[in-house]
């Protein structure tokens, strides 16, 4: 038995006269569909297809124009990395002389062995039996921190952990949010005053864990791990709350960075870590947050 289904297009569900009262202020935003221009003299980027001639929509996103070249830049998108970009990455098999490793990006990413620190930091050639003993450094599922160092041209990022501040990730939470939310800075790595360090990775997974001293902090060439310990009560509360906040701050969509993290954190104070999951409380400390850095931006 068959049936007829009629499917609307995006193009006609939105409603535009809202959006025409903000057009200064918001970007125009085509959806799938849509016509850009027609095809004579431009030709077809990233996000568009043609068809009757026209140049037209095939995400729901922002359009971009190189000279004639036109593209469309989605809203939402899977992580395209950057060499030079901080990453957390959870490792999902181990192969020959290397790791595949997930990194929310398009493709799996790949960690060789001779570009992570051998325990202790020693530094030498690695030899066959490094390679045996693969499993012993990282195994899968273990969560790692990490630089890109290449991209290939399918779109496969190489990364490294040759600096002590990398390596295998011990006691702490992993949250996810968008990678457009992470603001691209010179430090990724962050001790904040609350008590609890915070690494933003440019992938949109942040890892929150309790500040290590500095006798913890690389002794053991990135692969140190205090899974035995016990965290205090009063540092899993900071964590706790501190992933509320980032998820609070991801839901109102600013952008993610160590001030307005711990603005949000202070805002934060005046309820329980669980209340931060309440839609009210969510946006009330997003507009707080939004208002505090707005001040900061007026008095620089």
């Amino acid at each position: 038995m068959s049936a007829n289904a009629t499917i609307e297009l995006a193009l006609d569900r939105v409603d535009w006269t809202a959006l025409a009262e903000n057009q200064e202020e918001l970007p125009r935003i085509y959806t799938p569909g849509e016509v850009l221009m027609p095809e004579s003299g431009f030709m077809r980027g990233h996000g568009t297809f043609v068809e009757d001639d026209n140049i037209k929509a095939s995400v729901a996103g922002v359009i971009e124009k190189v000279n004639k070249l036109i593209s469309v830049r989605p809203l939402k998108s899977r992580y395209v990395g950057e060499i030079g970009d901080v990453v957390v990455a959870r490792v999902l098999e181990v192969g020959q002389k290397r790791w595949r490793v997930d990194t929310n990006s398009r493709l799996n990413s790949v960690l060789l062995l001779s570009s992570v620190n051998l325990p202790g930091g020693e530094l030498r050639r690695r030899s066959a039996e490094d390679e045996q003993m693969m499993r012993r450094y990282l195994d899968e599922g273990d969560l790692i921190s990490a630089e890109v160092q290449n991209v290939f041209e399918e779109g496969t990022l190489s990364l490294y952990t040759r600096s002590l501040k990398y390596g295998k990730l011990s006691q702490g939470i992993l949250v996810k949010v968008f990678p457009a939310l992470v603001k691209r800075r010179k430090m990724h790595f962050h001790n904040l005053p609350c008590g609890a360090s915070v690494i933003l990775g440019n992938n949109g997974y942040i890892w929150i864990s309790p500040t290590k001293s500095e006798e913890q902090d690389g002794g053991e060439g990135g692969f140190a791990q205090n899974l035995s310990e016990v965290v205090p009560r009063n540092d899993r509360e900071i964590i706790s709350r501190l992933r509320n906040c980032i998820l609070a701050l991801a839901k109102c969509k600013l952008m993610l960075y160590d001030t307005s993290i711990q603005y949000a954190y202070e805002e934060s104070l005046k309820y329980e870590p669980q209340d931060l999951l309440q839609q009210h409380i969510i946006y009330s400390i997003g507009e707080q947050t939004q208002a505090r850095l707005r001040d900061v931006d007026l008095n620089e």
